[in-house]
């Protein structure tokens, strides 16, 4: 018997599908051994924010269990700053830090983990934003963002005078995919030259802030992975669109990721990419060059909504945001 979380998402993708109209088109872009390998770097650094020691002790190498991060592990690294969710109403997590091997300044942003999150993500309505004129995104994201905003942007300045030759980047999966793209548009506003790294992101917000975010300097990466379900939400009906371009992952979960299994598509709206699959899979959210999951959650369970453990008292829930 389908889950009732499995036939909520479906019957909103019935009406995505009945509603939307493609707009995208295929882009003829190399995608480069170079650029996929970033991909995969950026995608264990996003992973990297679902885990307890990145964000609770500032100044540590950054790490990850099992080796779900090598590439990370590998390189010469230490947190600048951490954030967790006791310190806002959206339980914003994540941390800052250096990359010394890459010559990196990292951003990276948790996905759902805990109920506020979830009702972060249930925060469906749009509201103002200060990113651009006009510009509306998801009421639930922007509060994230605003949220780890004062302790995010003075880090970043912090690690930026410290490291000046350093490239900043900004990334995370899934719900940290959306709040980064919101914090990538606002560091690029303060002058900075920031590149945005996402993986099965939600759309953010409206066609202005979309396009506006699109057209900035720095480069968008904005990953889908086969039949992801998150990518289709918040719905086109409910006035959503995508930031442009999307890279597609056309590979089965598991399976290692080359250039030619990348393909590039351009527009706010595609049935083409991880726009052309009916069918869903909660599992192909959770591959994105590696397997990102919950460091502290035993077992991933197909779902919206699943309840994986307790620490302190509070209960920690994983969405498929």
């Amino acid at each position: 018997m389908r889950s009732f979380s499995s036939l909520a998402i479906a019957a909103l993708l019935s009406a995505f599908s009945a509603n939307a109209s493609p707009l995208a088109m295929e882009k003829r872009v190399a995608v480069t051994d170079e650029l996929v390998s970033d991909m995969g770097l950026m995608s264990q650094y996003a992973s990297a924010a679902y885990c307890s020691d990145n964000y609770n002790s500032p100044g540590d190498k950054v790490s990850c269990v099992d080796g779900k991060c090598p590439m990370i592990q590998a390189a010469d690294t230490n947190t600048v700053a951490e954030y967790s969710e006791d310190d806002s109403s959206t339980d914003v997590t994540g941390f800052i830090a250096a990359d010394h091997t890459n010559k990196l300044i990292i951003v990276s942003f948790r996905g759902s983990k805990t109920p506020d999150n979830w009702l972060t993500n249930l925060d469906l309505g749009m509201t103002k934003t200060d990113i651009c004129n006009s510009c509306s995104a998801h009421r639930g994201f922007w509060r994230s963002w605003l949220d780890s905003r004062d302790r995010v942007l003075p880090a970043v300045s912090q690690a930026a005078s410290a490291n000046p030759s350093y490239e900043i980047r900004v990334t995370g999966h899934s719900l940290g995919g959306a709040i980064a793209t919101l914090a990538a548009a606002s560091m690029r506003n303060a002058g900075r030259k920031v590149a945005l790294y996402t993986y099965g992101s939600p759309r953010v917000g409206g066609s202005q802030i979309s396009d506006y975010i699109t057209k900035q300097a720095g480069g968008n990466y904005r990953i889908t992975h086969w039949n992801d379900p998150v990518p289709k939400l918040p719905l086109l009906t409910m006035g959503y669109v995508h930031t442009s371009p999307e890279y597609y992952i056309n590979k089965p979960n598991g399976q290692a990721v080359a250039a030619a299994d990348v393909q590039v598509y351009d527009g706010a709206v595609s049935f083409r990419g991880n726009g052309r699959w009916l069918s869903m899979d909660v599992e192909a959210h959770m591959w994105y060059f590696t397997s990102v999951k919950m460091c502290d959650a035993k077992k991933i369970k197909r779902g919206v909504l699943d309840i994986t453990g307790a620490k302190g008292g509070k209960m920690e829930v994983m969405t498929v945001f």
